[in-house]
């Protein structure tokens, strides 16, 4: 995607100077997410654990991004040591970053098992090789998520009489979340550039606010009409019909079509539900756990620093960014980051493989 005329990914391998067994070094480049919309930087990751407080305090976030990161992680790390012992504690201290996002233990495990069959000295520049290759089939799947998402938005357009077709999504799930193209702002993307008039009601996203900052700021860089509600606002819009259809990410989806996400996913789909409006996941298949069926009883739920509902950061008159409280001092706070949307309320989830019903999720891949 674009910022300003240039082409970015969201992370990528920096190459530095040569090692004494003339192999290249790297750091890992990165879009420091905690500080848009208001400034935009680039951040250079050199070792491990650059990495983990990266993942840890949000820098990247966002599944199929999370599984991106940890590849590189473990290129990191296997730059520094190729031992089995250090890849092992590596690998550990990166699943200990983020529970819920399976992508981020897909990503390591797909790692591991590369580096484990080869000798110590093919492992550091296999390590870079299988990382990047991992972020151009994100690049490559999401591309294909926005393609048969698009099919969808085209057909009930078809069946609209209003001006623009109105989409709402929840959380950021663009191509800031991913390495490019994003999950549910993929089809978005191809819509417009297809000429389609579409207009998004982004949902701002308490308590970290990454619809606000952060699928706001990617619309309007790419020109895709947009307003920004509160979040107990859709449901409001979707009794008066101003929501056509919503389209949201999952950070983890279980074999039988559960779709956790944001906290704040379910009432949307509780909403969409009760107003026949279609309620549509895009997946990647890296965010597919196959191994669980109840996602209530299965998926282990982040439960983040209380901190994050207490304040607010933004853009204070005077041009600084500035974090301020707005509750008690005396008031606990309690801050589950995602919350589980069973299969029952959603419509079809968008994968790479073409769009399916939750019950037949498993079909669609044999």
């Amino acid at each position: 995607m674009k910022i300003d005329e240039k082409v970015y990914r969201t992370i990528w391998p920096i190459t530095g100077a040569d090692s004494p067994k003339n192999d290249a070094i790297f750091s890992v480049g990165i879009i420091d997410q905690t500080i848009l919309p208001h400034r935009f930087e680039v951040k250079e990751l050199t070792n491990l654990d650059e990495m983990i407080v990266a993942i840890k305090t949000m820098q990247v976030r966002g599944a199929p991004l999370i599984g991106a990161a940890a590849a590189y992680g473990m290129a990191l790390a296997v730059q520094e040591n190729v031992s089995d012992l250090h890849i092992e504690k590596s690998a550990k201290a990166l699943l200990q970053s983020r529970p819920t996002a399976i992508n981020l233990r897909w990503a390591v495990n797909r790692m591991q098992s590369v580096l484990a069959v080869l000798p110590s000295e093919a492992r550091n520049q296999a390590a870079w090789r299988e990382a990047a290759l991992i972020c151009d089939e994100d690049e490559q799947i999401n591309h294909a998520i926005g393609q048969h998402g698009l099919a969808l938005i085209q057909a009930a357009s078809a069946k609209n009489t209003n001006e623009s077709f109105n989409i709402l999504t929840h959380c950021n799930a663009g191509w800031l979340a991913t390495v490019d193209w994003g999950t549910a702002l993929a089809p978005i993307y191809a819509a417009h550039d297809a000429g389609m008039s579409i207009h998004i009601w982004v949902d701002e996203t308490r308590p970290r606010n990454q619809g606000a900052s952060l699928t706001a700021w990617e619309l309007g860089k790419h020109g895709i009409p947009h307003t920004i509600i509160s979040d107990n606002a859709g449901g409001h819009l979707m009794q008066h019909g101003q929501v056509d259809m919503v389209i949201v990410g999952a950070d983890r989806v279980t074999s039988t079509g559960d779709v956790c996400n944001k906290i704040g996913t379910y009432l949307k789909a509780l909403a969409a539900f009760d107003n026949n409006i279609p309620f549509y996941a895009a997946v990647p298949s890296p965010t597919i756990d196959w191994t669980i069926k109840d996602g209530r009883s299965d998926i282990e739920i982040e439960m983040r620093d209380a901190d994050e509902v207490s304040y607010v950061t933004g853009l204070a008159s005077d041009g600084t960014i500035q974090t301020v409280r707005v509750t008690p001092e005396q008031s606990h706070a309690l801050n589950p980051a995602f919350d589980l949307t069973p299969a029952r309320l959603v419509t079809g989830i968008i994968t790479e493989r073409g769009v399916t019903n939750p019950s037949n999720l498993k079909q669609l891949f044999r």
